[in-house]
């Protein structure tokens, strides 16, 4: 119960307000992920207050962009941020998660089962997912620079309706890069919600990317 107190506190002190089976979920979550954590490097957020200043509120901000009922691919999901707490805070979604790393599949798949969530785990690239499978949005935290995701997803647009990035502050700077390498010329790319990383002077930002020709 101390650990559930120490996770509803820090929720609390970020104004977020979520259910107690919600919380309870979070709760499993963090305690799958840490133990899994001591064999794997899948996150260097090891409290619950660092988890919830971090993780739940980059979900969360997320969150607040998806429509009811969308089809969601998580883009190399690692520990599963955001894709798991997306399925905890927003159950109407259909998530799926996408990790090309054996050995995190094997994690996910084991804190997936531990959490009870129904969701989807694809053992490949997402590029490779896509082949066969359209998705509503995409969505991904640092799994690489803004240039090499236009890269990637260059062929696949016609299976994705769009992609929702978390970005730190340097993402001006990696704007700039796709400009400078001509990834954004049939893109359109804006900058939907900034929040402040919660204990320091930097902001996050989501970006979401589509095709010119949508607009």
């Amino acid at each position: 119960m101390a650990e559930t107190n120490d996770l509803l506190q820090s929720l609390d002190q970020l104004g977020i307000e979520l259910q107690t089976n919600q919380i309870a979920q979070l709760e499993h979550y963090c305690q799958a992920l840490w133990t899994w954590n001591k064999r794997l490097n899948l996150t260097r957020h090891t409290d619950f207050a660092t988890f919830a200043n971090r993780d739940v509120v980059d979900s969360f901000e997320l969150s607040k962009l998806l429509k009811e009922g969308e089809s969601v691919l998580d883009v190399g999901s690692g520990g599963g941020v955001p894709g798991v707490l997306l399925a905890i805070l927003r159950p109407d979604l259909e998530i799926s998660l996408c990790e090309s790393v054996q050995k995190k599949v094997k994690a996910l798949e084991s804190i997936v089962d531990e959490v009870r969530l129904p969701l989807a785990i694809h053992p490949a690239r997402a590029e490779t997912v896509l082949q066969d499978l359209r998705f509503d949005t995409l969505v991904a935290r640092a799994v690489g620079p803004l240039w090499k995701i236009c890269q990637w997803f260059q062929p696949c647009w016609d299976s994705i309706g769009r992609i929702l990035l978390i970005k730190g502050p340097r993402w001006v700077d990696e704007r700039h890069e796709a400009r400078e390498k001509g990834l954004l010329r049939s893109l359109e790319l804006r900058r939907v919600v900034t929040y402040p990383m919660v204990g320091t002077d930097s902001e996050s930002v989501i970006l979401q990317l589509w095709p010119t020709k949508r607009s």
